[in-house]
């Protein structure tokens, strides 16, 4: 058995997507809790001085780029089924 097929058993169980989620979840709160202990010399902006700020931006942008290239796809590269005949 290769290591992709077991890949796909493994997501396929919904109790193994569960603990995935819960680990994501985890390590966001993770990567805000470890920003607030960082110190930083020097600030150029405003919003670097708000703790957890880049890894709530991050998570932000992502959903956006999700969100606005599943819109692109469904609007503008996906035909109709009967686009061909």
């Amino acid at each position: 058995m290769s290591i992709m097929q077991k890949v796909v058993e493994y997501l396929e169980n919904p109790e193994n997507i569960k603990k995935l989620r819960k680990l994501l979840y985890i390590s966001l709160a993770l990567a805000v809790a470890i920003d607030l202990f960082v110190h930083r010399e020097r600030v150029v902006f405003l919003w670097d001085k708000l703790p957890g700020f880049s890894a709530v931006y991050g998570l932000i942008s992502c959903i956006l780029i999700i969100l606005v290239s599943k819109a692109l796809g469904h609007k503008w590269l996906m035909k109709r089924e009967d686009y061909y005949d």
